[in-house]
């Protein structure tokens, strides 16, 4: 209307409407920005012990802001007209100040997040909401256990024990298969989120290895129809493992007295590995079958390897054919397990896996693996190329679980 040639006949009337829906476009673009912010940091500067402890200036500002907040909202509630609102003097400028306000107060709060993910360096994995959420329900363990898988991939929740303020946990459950870990020393959730975090991750891996040890013992003490059914299933695909390595390096020690040692080597592996296949044939519980599943795909490669050793004439530990190989062992100098694979050598890392499947292991599987393996061992990085679907992630996250470490994906798109 203002470009039209009457334009003198309407000005004042144009004007009006010109600044008023100008007002209203302003007004209501504003007063959304500063609900969001508002409503979003109002649960924690106000309802937040931890964050009115952490960032007390900021929280005593808040409720000015607050307050500033609901009476702008209640006005425009009692006004109803959007027009009538908008068109106040006093409306923009207090909302134009109040946005500033809450700018400076998320800016606080995001250099506290900051503060926190340095503190415990998994929570740059977790979403800033789901970091609210933690950081702000911290002081009652209990209403953060829905966040556990992801501070932990595998891990569904603890099981705790109240006793007092803070409780006590026991164990962990598994979200990837069905699976209940029992804690080797109870842990009391104690201090800020942060750190009994830290101490539940430090739990785990100690629970872990002392596990490990335990069934590595029981291994030669029992029958493997009992052992296999005991332990959690990474515990057991380690042992097996390093039974294996334990028993091929064997038959290389005996091999000058007899000729025959690796083919008998192979001989026990496929003995071992028809038994697998007996108790799968059998009518077992879920977990306990998904476990046996694992240690056939396993055990089928570890056969291939000895049938492959065997055709080659291999009767060396140093020749090549078995050094590529991931071999699991326990390094009695370090009272640790690790796994050597040609030049490199690396601890195993007790994060927790659950007991998911694994992938068959293939020839070009091996090869990833040695070419990851001597680049972690070099302290460099490995970039695996090939279409997509082929099976890169897959077998980096697969390297991941054989070493017991946590496995981060990210998709970078450009």
């Amino acid at each position: 209307m203002t470009s039209s040639r009457y334009l003198a006949t309407f000005e004042e009337k144009i004007n009006y409407w010109q600044k008023g829906l100008a007002a209203i476009n302003e007004v209501v673009v504003t007063c959304g920005e500063v609900q969001r912010s508002w409503s979003f940091l109002e649960s924690l500067f106000i309802h937040s012990e931890e964050v009115k402890k952490e960032l007390p200036n900021e929280s005593v500002k808040f409720i000015g802001i607050d307050k500033d907040v609901k009476t702008v909202l209640t006005d425009a509630y009692a006004t109803q007209k959007a027009l009538d609102f908008s068109t106040k003097e006093y409306v923009l400028p207090k909302l134009d100040e109040l946005q500033k306000e809450l700018t400076v107060c998320e800016k606080a709060l995001n250099e506290f997040m900051d503060s926190k993910r340095l503190a415990f360096p998994r929570f740059f994995f977790v979403s800033p909401a789901d970091l609210l959420d933690i950081l702000s329900n911290g002081n009652a363990p209990p209403k953060i256990m829905c966040h556990m898988p992801k501070i932990i991939s595998a891990m569904e929740t603890l099981e705790l024990l109240e006793e007092g303020v803070r409780p006590f946990a026991k164990g962990m459950h598994a979200c990837v298969g069905k699976e209940y870990v029992e804690f080797t020393t109870e842990l009391k959730l104690l201090g800020k989120v942060e750190i009994y975090l830290q101490d539940v991750i430090d739990t785990m891996r100690s629970s872990l290895k002392d596990i490990s040890m335990k069934s590595l013992k029981k291994f030669s003490e029992i029958d493997k129809e009992s052992w296999l059914i005991q332990d959690p299933a990474m515990v057991t695909l380690l042992i097996n493992n390093c039974s294996w390595v334990i028993s091929v390096e064997k038959s290389f020690a005996n091999h000058p007295n007899d000729s025959k040692s690796v083919e008998k080597a192979l001989a026990a592996q496929i003995a071992d590995l028809q038994a697998l296949i007996m108790m799968v044939q059998g009518d077992l519980a879920k977990p306990v079958r998904q476990k046996i599943m694992c240690m056939i795909t396993m055990d089928a490669h570890s056969r291939d390897i000895i049938d492959e050793l065997v055709r080659d004439g291999v009767t060396k530990v140093d020749e090549f054919q078995w050094q590529p190989q991931l071999k699991g062992m326990y390094d009695a100098g370090q009272k640790d397990f690790v796994f050597r694979i040609a030049d490199a050598c690396l601890n195993y890392g007790y994060e927790y896996l659950g007991n998911g499947p694994r992938l068959v292991i293939t020839p070009l599987t091996d090869r990833i693996y040695v070419t990851a393996t001597q680049a972690l061992h070099l302290k460099m990085g490995c970039a695996p190329a090939g279409p997509a679907g082929t099976g890169k992630t897959e077998s980096t996250k697969d390297l991941a679980s054989a070493l017991g470490k946590a496995c981060y994906v990210f998709n970078c798109s450009d």
